[in-house]
């Protein structure tokens, strides 16, 4: 395939940004979106330009590092992370835009890579559990039912790309921080920081400068690992139950 690509770039976070237009050929459609952008930083190295620089670690959905808006939309035209993305969702001809996620939360550091670092400073506000040190506990020691392991496997699943911050049109991070809250809370293990958890990851967030929820709905519909929307309304119920029991308002 040929492929016209515009790409925004920007030297770094106090420089503007703009979008730059380039031209790859030779485009197999059985290449990762990933690795398209690979072959248009090696033509721009052997012109001696600056290749663009975007996030990348495994490469097999499961990090969550890659973080590109692809024609409007977080990580695509497909329900799947950017590595994951392959050329066969494009036609040949196609003009591509290549975006940073676009949040005030997640500045810009250069061309498509931002500072998602605000995610790290929610998961140190509470997204731990109280865990005696020594040898790992028996597997079976501890019962839990399996509807509660099966709500916490599926809020677990998040990757922390920040697709749901990209898609909402608050650049809210509230389906981010009720995955983490919701699949500690409801574990036996997660009990004693139930209630301190929430609010201090809930605050946390706020601090960070996220926008407001008004339960848009693109955070779930863009979301790679497929985080219900309801998770946000189990999160609120767990911060409406520690508010009444912490006495705060």
């Amino acid at each position: 395939m040929k492929l016209n690509l515009r790409v925004w770039r920007q030297k770094n976070a106090d420089a503007e940004g703009a979008m730059s237009t380039y031209q790859v050929d030779d485009i197999s459609a059985d290449m990762s979106f990933l690795e398209m952008l690979d072959t248009l930083n090696e033509e721009l190295i052997l012109k001696g330009e600056d290749p663009v620089a975007f996030d990348h670690d495994c490469r097999e959905g499961i990090c969550g590092a890659c973080s590109l808006v692809i024609n409007g939309d977080a990580h695509g035209p497909e329900r799947t992370t950017t590595c994951q993305l392959h050329m066969r969702s494009f036609q040949d001809g196609d003009t591509i835009d290549i975006e940073p996620w676009r949040a005030s939360a997640f500045p810009v550091v250069k061309d498509l890579v931002v500072d998602r670092s605000a995610f790290d400073r929610i998961i140190q506000a509470g997204g731990y559990i109280t865990a005696p040190t020594g040898a790992a506990p028996e597997a079976h020691a501890t019962p839990v039912p399996k509807p509660d392991a099966d709500f916490a496997f599926e809020h677990a699943e998040c990757i922390g790309c920040g697709a749901c911050v990209a898609a909402c049109p608050n650049g809210a991070a509230m389906l981010f921080t009720s995955a983490k809250i919701n699949h500690l809370n409801v574990l036996p293990q997660g009990a004693p920081e139930r209630e301190s958890r929430v609010l201090d990851m809930v605050a946390q967030m706020d601090e960070e400068g996220f926008g407001g929820c008004t339960l848009a709905g693109e955070c779930a519909t863009a979301c790679p690992k497929g985080i219900p929307l309801f998770s946000i309304t189990s999160m609120n119920k767990e911060w409406l139950r520690a508010t009444r029991s912490s006495g705060k308002r």
